[in-house]
């Protein structure tokens, strides 16, 4: 059953059509993710089934009292008071008495008198008379679901934390669609993770737009990509997706490639001189004309960014050693005991919590910082690229290209030449567009500036602080490619899961009581470790307590005895049991080899299968043990 329905949705703002006869439809409790290149129309088309927007021409229907709410892409700078009152105001016009209420009843938990008992028995009575109690339950309810205490300070929140009041804020009028812009975005691993559970378990329709790819295969079950104005819609998942949107690129470049010769053979013939202009011919002159037409109208594919990095002389073999090294700010400890050695060549990715010390952990390794114990060493002829997630090598004021150039017309890459204009063009930068100030580039205009800026300067060492926020999907890939074949070392911090395991060879996470500690591969690796290991302290813990079980249990009644059979078996697990974590042990100790990564795709899955199984196998004979014991 369709929620919404448009048909033929024209926006284009007085100029250019920026969506052009888009039609699509929204149907209960699906998941829809809505693509599309930076500047393709993606939030303007949510700000139409939203109503924030009125569309020039076309078709709007909706369920009759549709209730929508919208998380946007930032925070808004303009709510104030506490989370409860925050979350009250997605009720509308009610939130007002629920807050005066809410705000009533601390007073008189804070400060029992005639006073505060006279103003909670008005507020009181204006929820009664407008018939909000059930309106508070919500609230309640919501607040207690995702773990927010109604009394603090919105203001003082930070931006994860936000991010999920404002969460609550949208899901308290229980809607039936529910609009996201980028819900990811500076969200650290945790908060996504959380956010992930939370939409899994909405039970309204969803449509969202994100460029994390992790974030897209877990939610989405329909993927629909807004491209030169046209929406497509694929059913089924991102992979999906991904084959489907190859097969129709070939498919339109044939049909384009066909056109092209024809007309070219039509502008042949036409200049053949007079037999083109006889009357008989004239049909074949018109359908050259639409031709021209069709052939002018015909939106390009966007092009893709063309990304080299200028690469410099090859520093020294140490990168940075750590031995020991703690850092305090204020008193507090940041990193403790944190032993590290950084090779020329190594990707080494770090993660976790944000306010953990990420980018703390950066300078220190970088030599910026000096640490509070312990000894940092770095290596010689060190050249850094450093991309900061703030954007602060960045001038507001300047155009483009004066954030570029500074005064030079040329940009000088690995020897080869090239004009500014030429160059930025490269990252998706009109010559209109590079002319502009910087102050009205959109976020992901901003990070390809910066990559550009960065890119052009020699470098061996390639520093990379969320370089993914606000980057499409293709860009993204596409500096995947870069960092997986740049020649020098690189740090990255970044909390898109795909990002990390595509680029890194080890990873530094941070999990907690300011201990670092260092792992080999990406996000996925780090987390099948932990969860290893996870199962393996808890086999361990119940064979401690299956011995002491069967110890209790030959000693209060030795006269029990198995038939021939059980006891058999159960005389067997200890062995089987012993060659399981011996098995576990030498392939854990194979996957932590610098070399194992190093080997073929299907050779490092299979010793991860077999990870697996043996896991499984291991934990099928604790269960088993159990069994017998019980009998």
């Amino acid at each position: 059953m369709s929620l919404i329905r448009l048909r033929n949705i024209h926006v284009g703002f007085g100029g250019p059509a920026i969506l052009e006869s888009i039609s699509v439809s929204i149907d209960a409790g699906e998941r829809l993710c809505l693509l599309g290149r930076n500047g393709t129309g993606k939030s303007t088309l949510l700000k139409v089934i939203s109503g924030e927007i009125k569309a020039e021409s076309g078709d709007f229907e909706s369920k009759q009292n549709l209730k929508l709410a919208v998380l946007d892409q930032e925070p808004r700078g303009d709510l104030e008071g506490s989370i409860f009152d925050v979350v009250a105001m997605g009720l509308g016009d009610n939130a007002k008495y629920l807050q005066d209420y809410h705000h009533a009843l601390h007073n008189f938990s804070e400060n029992t008198n005639d006073q505060t008992i006279a103003e909670l028995q008005r507020a009181q009575d204006q929820v009664e008379l407008h018939n909000a109690w059930q309106l508070n339950q919500q609230v309640e309810e919501v607040l207690s679901r995702m773990k927010l205490d109604g009394d603090m300070d919105y203001t003082s929140l930070s931006g994860g934390m936000k991010r999920r009041v404002l969460l609550a804020k949208a899901l308290v009028v229980k809607p039936d669609i529910l609009l996201l812009d980028e819900p990811t975005n500076h969200l650290d691993l945790h908060a996504i993770q959380w956010l992930e559970e939370q939409l899994l378990n909405y039970k309204g329709a969803l449509m969202f737009i994100t460029h994390d790819r992790s974030f897209m295969r877990k939610l989405s079950t329909r993927i629909i990509e807004l491209d030169r104005g046209i929406l497509t819609s694929y059913p089924g998942n991102y992979d999906t997706y991904l084959q489907r949107k190859a097969e129709a690129l070939h498919a339109e470049e044939v049909e384009n490639a066909h056109f092209d010769k024809k007309l070219a053979q039509e502008e042949v013939w036409i200049r053949q001189g007079i037999k083109a202009r006889r009357t008989r011919n004239e049909g074949r002159v018109r359908a050259l004309e639409k031709m021209r037409s069709e052939r002018n109208q015909r939106r390009n594919q966007v092009g893709k960014v063309a990304m080299n990095v200028a690469s410099a002389d090859r520093s020294g073999k140490l990168v940075s050693e750590a031995e020991n090294v703690s850092f305090e700010y204020d008193g507090k400890p940041i990193i403790k005991g944190l032993n590290t050695t950084i090779l020329r060549g190594d990707k080494i990715g770090i993660i976790g919590p944000n306010g953990a010390g990420k980018t703390t952990l950066l300078r220190l390794l970088l030599g910026d910082l000096k640490p509070t114990t312990g000894r940092i060493t770095n290596g010689t002829k060190q050249e850094v690229a450093y991309f900061d997630q703030f954007r602060a090598q960045l001038d507001d004021n300047e155009s483009v290209i004066e954030n570029l150039s500074h005064g030079r017309e040329f940009i000088e890459i690995n020897g080869n030449r090239k004009h500014v204009i030429g160059y930025l063009q490269d990252f998706l930068f009109a010559p209109e567009r590079a002319r502009s100030p910087v102050s009205m580039l959109s976020g992901g205009e901003r990070n390809r500036l910066l990559l550009a800026k960065l890119f052009s300067k020699p470098s061996n060492i390639l520093v990379l602080d969320e370089p993914t926020n606000d980057l499409d999907i293709e860009t993204l890939e596409l500096l995947e490619e870069l960092v997986m074949d740049y020649k020098g070392t690189v740090l990255v911090v970044s909390h898109d899961r795909e990002f990390v395991n595509n680029v890194v060879t080890s990873t530094l996470v941070f999990e907690g009581d300011a201990q670092v500690n260092e792992y080999v591969g990406g996000y996925d690796d780090w987390l099948n470790y932990s969860k290893t290991k996870a199962k393996s302290d808890k086999s361990k813990t119940a064979d401690k307590k299956s011995v002491t079980q069967e110890t209790q249990q030959n000693t209060a009644d030795k006269s029990k005895k198995l038939s021939y059979k059980l006891q058999r078996e159960l005389d067997a697990l200890p062995v089987q049991i012993e060659e399981f974590e011996n098995e576990i042990e030498s392939i854990q100790s194979q996957m932590v080899s610098d070399e194992f990564y190093k080997q073929e795709k299907d050779t490092i899955l299979e010793v991860q299968q077999r990870l697996e199984k043996t896991q499984a196998e291991l934990a099928h004979c604790y269960t088993r043990w159990e069994e017998i014991e019980a009998e």
